[in-house]
């Protein structure tokens, strides 16, 4: 599988979508310079021990606003980003270093920091961490396509997620770029910093964590801003058309007796 390059920011459609005439950050982030993020991005990529593999749908920043991916992509030097639907064996280059962590929420995922706790160091050096990004309806499409392919040595592990609680990440409530599915689920870039902070060597793995969050935070407040002055539409509800045909009857009905 050929590697695509991670489009900018500005050429995406975005909660704050430039208009012709905006300006347009050109210094990294790409984003109109009212909300600039570059001065809390790190001002190289960080290196980490850990190779960052992400399966991106194809959709997934054409048609997501709040896709994390760029900035991720300006975050991490050590990350590896492929476009698809679906892991195949011509991918296995990318993903050679072993262990291999296949994030995500699965019944069968073992929790990442007790995983790291039970795993010696030495077994757990310079892992390759790899994660699905899409919708949630995507990801769990591309779960399940790639699992042919990665069961036979991929471990999965996730971090704590409640599937009987609707809502926010367990970590920070002011990270949450949109509702999630269950308590726990989390955005890519955020899911990365949080399995950074377990799987890098000790102290440089809250220092990533740390950097990448404040971005993450950055990005949500400004996000926070822009829908607060943002002038609101009432949303049309939707008829059911069983409903519709009920009231005509009604006022049939109404007529004929008024007849």
């Amino acid at each position: 599988m050929d590697f695509e390059p991670l489009p900018s920011a500005a050429g995406d459609a975005t909660a704050d979508e430039t208009p012709p005439g905006r300006a347009v950050c050109s210094s990294g982030c790409g984003r109109p310079s009212t909300v600039c993020l570059c001065p809390y991005l790190p001002a190289t990529p960080l290196p980490t021990s850990t190779t960052v593999v992400i399966l991106h749908h194809p959709h997934a920043l054409r048609r997501n606003p709040l896709s994390t991916l760029p900035l991720l992509a300006r975050s991490l030097s050590n990350l590896r980003l492929i476009p698809g639907r679906r892991l195949l064996p011509s991918s296995a280059p990318v993903i050679s270093r072993s262990p291999v962590l296949l994030l995500f929420p699965s019944p069968d995922a073992a929790d990442l920091a007790s995983w790291c706790r039970s795993t010696p160091p030495p077994a757990r050096a310079n892992p390759t961490l790899l994660l699905l990004d899409g919708t949630w309806k995507q990801a769990k499409e591309m779960h399940a396509a790639s699992l042919p392919f990665l069961s036979s040595f991929a471990v999965p592990v996730s971090l704590p997620v409640d599937c009987g609680v609707d809502g926010d990440s367990m970590f920070e409530g002011e990270l949450v770029v949109k509702k999630e599915p269950h308590k726990g689920c989390v955005s890519t870039m955020e899911a990365v910093a949080r399995a950074l902070r377990l799987l890098e060597p000790e102290g440089r793995g809250e220092e990533i964590e740390e950097t990448m969050v404040g971005v993450l935070r950055a990005m949500v407040a400004f996000q926070a801003e822009h829908l607060q002055h943002r002038p609101m539409k009432p949303r049309v509800k939707m008829r059911k058309k069983k409903d519709i045909k009920r009231e005509e009857e009604m006022k049939r009905n109404t007529l004929d007796w008024s007849d």
